[in-house]
């Protein structure tokens, strides 16, 4: 049986200090990889095409700027 969202919550609210802090690591990398690939797979299907082509054509129009 999978346990709810609503249960999990539960379950890391009464994590002790330690474990929270390993949960929240482990957390931190998971999220990160999964955004990773997310972003992959979207360059690769060319849905990031259209921002790229924008960010050049503003650039070359002079609207962009140093940082």
């Amino acid at each position: 049986m999978e346990a709810s969202v609503t249960e999990i919550e539960k379950i890391i609210s009464q994590l002790p200090q330690e474990q929270l802090k390993q949960f929240r690591a482990w957390y931190e990398k998971f999220d990160a990889e999964n955004w990773d690939e997310q972003i992959e797979e979207d360059v690769s299907n060319g849905k990031l095409d259209s921002f790229a082509a924008s960010a050049i054509a503003a650039h070359k129009a002079g609207k962009s700027r140093k940082l």
